[in-house]
């Protein structure tokens, strides 16, 4: 028998299976990887570096959704709001994955480019090198929980009697199906206006 003309293993083929995992249970392993493409585990380690070569790869995949030309926007603000709306909306798709990114250093070079972008888009506007990065990690502590918030059940407060919390029910109740977005709108402009302030003191 000649070889598949299609291969069975390569690295999209992981990293998409290891994207469905972690959609479905919160986490992977390499020999649920190896099952799901029916292949032996050690096969994987041909193609990937380990259990941290796939985080990565799912760091990359799920990156590549943002769009990192936002950045290229003047001023700075506008630049940064815009790639904090495109950096929720590609979090958001995978929820589940944003435990595992988050807690894993971040190795991959198209993101770290990214970063890289981000960080000179803040430096060319005038902001002191020791405010960048916590600049940057409040904003992507901001943006990682408002998607995971969109992730949450629309309501978030069940109130079996509304009698006992009127006020929390009216307030529900005049929000509608929008608080998620609405929640991330007030917390961008309040974090764009704090680091304005910065920036008119530095």
């Amino acid at each position: 028998m000649g070889r598949p003309r299609t291969p069975l293993l390569d690295r999209e083929r992981i990293t998409t299976a290891a994207l469905e995992l972690v959609d479905a249970q919160g986490d992977f392993s390499v020999p649920q990887i190896a099952r799901r493409l029916g292949v032996q585990t050690g096969s994987l380690y041909h193609h990937v570096d380990g259990r941290d070569g796939i985080v990565e790869l799912l760091r990359e995949r799920v990156a590549e959704r943002i769009d990192a030309g936002t950045l290229e926007l003047r001023p700075w603000d506008r630049a940064l709001a815009a790639w904090a709306r495109s950096y929720r909306a590609a979090f958001a798709a995978h929820p589940r994955a944003i435990p595992m990114l988050t807690t894993s250093p971040v190795r991959a070079p198209r993101v770290l480019a990214q970063y890289e972008r981000a960080v000179a888009l803040l430096l060319d506007a005038g902001f002191p090198l020791p405010d960048v990065m916590p600049v940057l990690t409040a904003l992507e502590n901001l943006v990682l929980g408002s998607a995971l918030d969109l992730a949450a059940p629309s309501t978030m407060w069940e109130i079996a009697d509304d009698t006992a919390t009127p006020w929390l029910a009216r307030a529900l109740h005049a929000v509608g199906g929008h608080r998620a977005d609405l929640a991330f709108d007030i917390a961008l402009d309040g974090f764009l206006a704090d680091a304005r302030r910065r920036l008119a003191k530095a």
